[in-house]
């Protein structure tokens, strides 16, 4: 009896290293592509569930020598999409339940590539167009812009319509997004970038166009339409990061636009704070001097969107930066609401199994 507890002790020792090569092996191989692409949320990482008013970002404030977008998370988000909305996966998780959850890695995998197929195929073309003029290059990146946002408001009013949708935050969120998107507009207009009729005329059909696929997106997949809302905006942000470390020492040597001054160093910065959901509003206070400080803040800015739409690809997940009083109890998380519904098949399955009841927004 005695050989054979230590034999099985000793099994047990030189087995475990195996297991742990193999993990790291299998966990090393699913993260690779995401190691690749510095913007993209990995969402088929699993995270223990914990209460909302833990799921705080802490965001780390980019300097101009970094040369991507830190996050810092203080806590593991609540959910992930691979999760299917159940958390964290359990021992005693039922075999259908499990299949679920690989169907829903395979959908997230072919909604990621497809969008970034979608994001390099739209760079190529604006590489091809504006390889040399890099302002109107500007002025058509934030035209399109800020046409998720709209998208996003007209489908979110449309579910508040039929009485399906009853969460104020994303409508506040993506407003003050879309806000912050129109003043880089207005930036890059005083610059000069819509001094060509050609240059207006291919960033509004472009956002026409923009507006329809992501309406279209939005109601079939959030997910999706959050996703590539995201590339989107890492592209910007890298855009903007090399014209900065590229023509650094002549923008210092600029004034900076109006525009840009009185909304960077302006008295309300309520819609400044909201659209930065990672972010504790009054914790980032731009200063302006010249253009450099201009373009750094727009950089900065679209790294923010980066992080808010990554919180978003998770259902329920977003919350406005005012919503988070500091002297709320533990207790008043439990009572937040979930998302009523994802994309209109849930809206109508929702509306017709479940019975009609009074929510506040």
């Amino acid at each position: 009896m005695i050989t054979t507890t230590l034999s099985s002790t000793v099994f047990t020792t030189s087995a475990s290293p195996l297991k742990v090569n193999r993990y790291n092996s299998k966990h090393n191989n699913s993260a690779s592509f995401y190691s690749q692409i510095p913007f993209l949320y990995n969402p088929l990482s699993k995270a223990p569930s914990i209460s909302r008013k833990s799921c705080r970002v802490r965001a780390t404030v980019l300097k101009e020598n970094e040369e991507k977008v830190v996050v810092e998370e203080s806590f593991p988000a609540k959910t992930s999409p691979g999760d299917g909305g159940k958390g964290s996966g359990s021992d005693n998780e039922p075999p259908e339940s499990s299949s679920s959850g690989t169907l829903e890695r395979w959908a997230i995998k072919l909604e990621q590539s497809v969008n970034i197929f979608l994001t390099d195929s739209v760079i190529k073309i604006l590489d091809t167009l504006y390889h040399d003029r890099e302002y109107p290059r500007f002025f058509v990146l934030e035209t399109i812009a800020r046409v998720p946002y709209f998208a996003f408001m007209s489908v979110l009013h449309m579910y508040e319509s039929f009485g399906w949708w009853r969460r104020a935050d994303y409508i506040k969120v993506h407003f003050a997004e879309s806000w912050n998107e129109m003043h880089h507009l207005l930036i890059m207009e005083e610059l000069g970038g819509n001094a060509w009729w050609i240059d207006r005329f291919l960033a509004q059909h472009i956002a026409i166009a923009y507006y329809i696929m992501t309406v279209l997106m939005y109601v079939i997949s959030p997910r999706m339409a959050y996703h590539f809302s995201e590339c989107v905006e890492g592209h910007a942000f890298e855009t903007y990061d090399k014209f900065i470390k590229a023509q650094g020492e002549e923008l210092k040597k600029s004034p900076a636009p109006e525009v840009a001054v009185k909304y960077y160093t302006g008295g309300d910065f309520y819609l400044f704070d909201e659209f930065q959901t990672a972010r504790t509003p009054n914790s980032r206070r731009p200063k302006i001097e010249n253009l450099y400080d201009v373009f750094l803040n727009i950089r900065d800015d679209e790294a923010e969107h980066c992080k808010t739409m990554r919180a978003c690809q998770t259902s329920g997940n977003l919350r406005s930066p005012h919503s988070y009083p500091e002297d709320a109890s533990e207790d008043d998380s439990q009572n937040i609401r979930e998302a009523d519904c994802e994309g209109i098949v849930d809206c109508i399955k929702k509306s017709v199994t479940s019975p009609p009841a009074n929510q506040d927004i």
